[in-house]
């Protein structure tokens, strides 16, 4: 079974939250967990959050074990754009866009469901 947790518009580029995600790709819980408290990023902050909120949809709705979680699938895709003006030389303006993630992580137990 699988359990999936989401976070939409999360306040950083998903370039730069993508080299944090792909520090835990298909890692245990507890391993993950200590690479992300241990990486000293805003993404990761962020991404330990979406972790904690998927093995909690996957023990207290689906009723598997904490010991067994591992990460079956995490992907960041962008979300919506952000556009600012910063004043620049010369009484010009230059744009600026804060860039948002959807971050999706995707946690399963290794056993195949009964239909």
């Amino acid at each position: 079974m699988e359990a999936i947790a989401t976070h939409k518009t999360a306040m950083v580029a998903p370039r730069k939250a993508r080299m944090t995600l792909d520090l835990i790709r298909g890692k245990d819980i507890n391993v993950a967990t200590a690479i992300l408290k241990n990486t000293n990023t805003t993404s990761s902050r962020l991404i330990i959050k979406v972790l904690n909120s998927a093995v909690a949809n996957a023990t207290n709705n689906l009723g598997m074990k904490k010991e067994d979680l591992v990460i079956s699938e995490c992907f960041i895709n962008p979300g919506p754009v952000l556009k600012r003006i910063k004043f620049g030389s010369r009484t010009k303006v230059d744009r600026r866009d804060k860039r948002t993630s959807h971050i999706t992580i995707k946690v399963n137990d290794g056993k195949v469901e009964e239909a």
